[in-house]
């Protein structure tokens, strides 16, 4: 497939909003093509800059091949994405074989970029990780992801992401250990790799978006920002998240001090994210967390997940009731109410 003239490099490199696109299912648990061309609709037209498909949210259980869902999903998206500049992130994982191979899929359906999981690899020495890595790069660019090892991730130290950031391949990596410690692992690696103006960094901490994009970092006279955001929370509420994104460049942009109410708002966004991905049980109710609050806004039919046994936990919906209540300048229920027939259609 032929990509346009957009110059997504540039988008992605000075800062953008790119939610992690969830998978609408019917309630026998099959793709539903019409609600999930919604959620694209929905995301382009609360103004996020571009998608990543095939990702946490949109369940690793689309490569299962009694399921078979992985290339149906991504080239919805793409369908829908064809005559817009939007970035195109496609999920990549597993060992190296299977990783090329998603690879080549994502590619030939005109996808921009990887965001590459490392977690079907832990435990694999730094060079088998970097050789990995370079395979993927043959193909399409890529996107570093360190993931949480809650939900699948590994620890990965400061010498793998100075060597990881010295790949010409490598274009961006989203930070998501949530972990202050090896947050900052990334930041350093990036700073010491030499690279550090050829590569955008993206904060995937769902527990401390607001601070993330408002912080500046310093390592050997290196200065660092985070500039944009590809995130599980920002699959819902996107217009809101759109809005506060913009704010937030603006602030991190300028030489003033920055206004105590970002802390609030970092606070309460925090609050919000701990009910939706469900951190109180090790975040086992995370991608329902996210299908609930969307079914509610009537984009998905049901909160299924292709996994039976994966669903809220108890008290979880509660709590979801207290964050809407409690923060509705957050969210974005009338956006989605004025348009969602169009999205639909």
């Amino acid at each position: 497939m032929a990509l346009s003239n957009f110059n997504w490099r540039a988008a992605f490199h000075a800062g953008t909003v790119i939610p992690a696109h969830p998978l609408a299912l019917t309630g026998e648990r099959k793709l539903d093509e019409r609600r999930q061309r919604a959620l694209t609709r929905y995301y382009m037209a609360a103004g996020a800059d571009g998608v990543a498909v095939g990702v946490h949210t949109t369940q690793f259980e689309i490569r299962d091949p009694r399921i078979g869902l992985y290339e149906p999903v991504l080239a919805l998206a793409a369908e829908e994405l064809r005559s817009k500049d939007a970035i195109r992130v496609a999920g990549v994982c597993g060992k190296t074989q299977q990783a090329v191979r998603e690879t080549q899929t994502a590619h030939d359906l005109g996808y921009h970029a990887a965001l590459l999981s490392l977690a079907a690899l832990a435990g694999a020495p730094m060079d088998e990780l970097i050789d990995h890595v370079r395979a993927i790069g043959e193909i399409i660019p890529i996107i570093g992801f360190y993931l949480q090892p809650a939900v699948g991730g590994q620890h990965l130290p400061l010498k793998f992401w100075r060597a990881f950031a010295s790949v010409e391949s490598v274009v961006g990596i989203k930070i998501a250990p949530f972990n202050r410690y090896a947050t900052q692992d990334v930041l350093r690696g990036v700073a010491e790799s030499g690279r550090a103006e050829e590569i955008a960094l993206y904060t995937g901490n769902d527990d401390h978006i607001v601070i993330d994009l408002l912080s500046r970092f310093r390592f050997n006279n290196k200065s660092l920002q985070i500039r944009g955001g590809l995130l599980g929370h920002w699959a819902v509420w996107t217009a809101r998240a759109v809005e506060l994104y913009r704010e937030l460049r603006k602030v991190a942009e300028s030489s003033g001090s920055i206004d105590p109410k970002w802390l609030l708002l970092n606070a309460e966004v925090t609050d919000m994210n701990a009910v939706l991905f469900d951190a109180a049980n090790n975040f086992h109710g995370c991608i329902p967390g996210i299908n609930e609050v969307l079914h509610r806004q009537g984009l998905l039919a049901g909160r299924w997940c292709l996994n039976p046994e994966e669903d809220l936990s108890p008290g979880q919906a509660k709590e979801l009731d207290r964050v809407i209540q409690t923060y509705p300048h957050l969210i974005d229920d009338a956006f989605v109410q004025e348009n969602i027939d169009a999205w639909l259609s």
